[in-house]
């Protein structure tokens, strides 16, 4: 980020805004990450199923372990910077963090925080 002239924070920093970041863009991209740690939790429980029950292969959990660890973590700064664009209470952000623990948990917290305008639609965001 650049600094203002005379050393302090600029506008953008002082809003926790982060330059050239939108909070349009911030509530899709954490939408689309939400979704897709939602699904590799999906595919890491399938594998597991088949690795543990059947015991035929551990080719499923071989491909979607690291596959949901990587997801994890994006999630995880996605909803850090999120909550800092879009100005989360510290409620708000320990929830987005506590739902990428529980399998689709990330699901319900992308559902909650658009119903109680934490996160807004795409038509309702100012940029």
């Amino acid at each position: 980020m650049k600094s203002h002239p005379a050393g302090g924070p600029t506008s953008a920093e002082r809003s926790g805004r982060i330059e050239g970041v939108t909070p349009r863009t911030a509530a899709t991209v954490f939408r689309i990450v939400a979704v897709a740690e939602a699904c590799s939790w999906i595919g890491l429980l399938i594998g597991m199923f088949v690795k543990y029950v059947p015991e035929t292969t551990e080719l499923g959990v071989k491909v979607f372990g690291p596959i949901h660890g990587g997801i994890f973590v994006a999630y995880v700064v996605v909803a850090l910077l999120t909550a800092r664009i879009l100005r989360w209470d510290v409620r708000t952000t320990l929830l987005a963090l506590v739902a990428s623990v529980p399998p689709l948990a990330t699901l319900w917290f992308e559902r909650w925080a658009a119903r109680s305008g934490r996160l807004p639609s795409g038509d309702a965001v100012a940029a």
